[in-house]
């Protein structure tokens, strides 16, 4: 069967561009750019001709295995515009593990990421003047990966489609560093032992629609998802999550759950976890662990929390004000006040490495 190869890319530009929308009208996720690109695949023949063309909805068979049994993955990245003018991609390789782990793990067709990135990179080329300038800004891209046989029953599909399609986005909050309230929830759980949560499918998200609407319904911006009977902390909303606590010993531990297949392997997460070790002045401890609403809690009587964030693709780092839990609310400091200290200095130097300010383990890919 034939793998995926860039080399044989078709493309096919628009014949009407759309206008492009300045900065502070565009709203995440809601307009896209001007093209699209796809590549078939089939259990007879493999990987198809990579296309890009001007963005089209699709013709599907009301049977597709993908709208009756989930055969639905994707990936969130984004491109970024430096300073001279070229587009950047962060650590998209990292996303190609991840999404070949999310397709084996469904019964989809795996392909050769690096091929897929070099597609990437040649749509960001076609599509350049939808990436948008300036610190925050970014074109948010979005591949996919479906199951399209055409069959009520349920088995391996034997045809799929992979493809991608972009979205010109400003920061996910009106302010840089908006920092937001928490529900802590026991009462639904978003993943599992043995289940998907470490994969990133569509699956994963719908069931987490109705909690977040109750918890917004009582005044918290998201969920932070808890697991068992012991209140383990998971991930807060669509994101990875991090505390930071002071010991008593004078030393202090930023921590994250660890990837123990509950756990989404973000990549903005594994690039905290790297730059923090190698960053953080000496009295920080950088770990991965489990821990509990419990901790937290006790660590805040006791004036030992000194931070927390969020972390993903969409917001990079989103500083976390208040937990509710039981009642009443966790407080959770603000030192510099729209954010902790560490959540601030990560969120520069991450962003100083995807806008290409800055080299480091050649994170950063300039399309070409």
């Amino acid at each position: 069967m034939a793998s995926l190869d860039a080399s044989k890319l078709e493309i096919i530009k628009t014949t009407s561009p759309k206008t492009k929308i300045p900065n502070d009208q565009l709203v995440f996720g809601k307009t896209f750019t001007d093209h699209m690109l796809e590549i078939e695949w089939t259990a007879e023949a493999g990987w198809g001709t990579p296309k890009i063309s001007p963005y089209h909805n699709f013709s599907m068979d009301p049977a597709a295995v993908v709208l009756h049994y989930a055969f639905e993955l994707f990936e969130g990245m984004k491109a970024y515009k430096d300073k001279d003018g070229k587009i950047r991609t962060f650590r998209p390789d990292k996303n190609m593990v991840r999404m070949n782990k999310s397709a084996a793990r469904i019964a989809l067709p795996t392909f050769d990421g690096g091929e897929f990135i070099k597609l990437i990179d040649q749509f960001l080329l076609v599509d350049q003047d939808f990436v948008p300038e300036g610190d925050g800004y970014s074109l948010y891209l979005r591949p996919t990966l479906i199951g399209t046989s055409s069959t009520l029953a349920v088995g391996t599909p034997d045809r799929a489609l992979l493809y991608l399609i972009a979205s010109p986005v400003g920061p996910l909050y009106d302010a840089k560093f908006q920092a937001v309230s928490l529900e802590a929830t026991d009462y639904a759980v978003r993943a599992w032992p043995g289940g998907v949560g470490d994969k990133k499918l569509g699956a994963n998200y719908a069931p987490c629609i109705l909690p977040s609407k109750q918890a917004k319904e009582r005044g918290y911006d998201q969920n932070l998802w808890l697991f068992g009977e012991e209140g383990y902390i998971t991930e807060v909303g669509t994101m990875n999550v991090f505390f930071a606590f002071q010991n008593a010993d004078g030393t202090k531990e930023l921590t994250t759950a660890p990837l123990d297949g509950t756990i989404l392997e973000g990549v903005t997460r594994d690039s905290i976890l790297q730059l923090c070790k190698e960053r953080l002045p000496k009295e920080w401890t950088v770990t991965e662990r489990k821990f509990t609403i419990h901790e937290v809690e006790e660590r805040a009587q006791k004036g030992q929390l000194i931070e927390a964030f969020g972390a993903g693709t969409a917001a990079v780092v989103s500083p976390i004000k208040a937990i509710g839990w039981k009642g009443k609310d966790i407080e959770v400091p603000l030192s510099t006040g729209s954010s902790g200290e560490v959540t601030a200095s990560v969120a520069e130097w991450i962003r100083a490495i995807q806008y290409g300010d800055e080299d480091f383990e050649g994170w950063s890919r300039v399309a070409k």
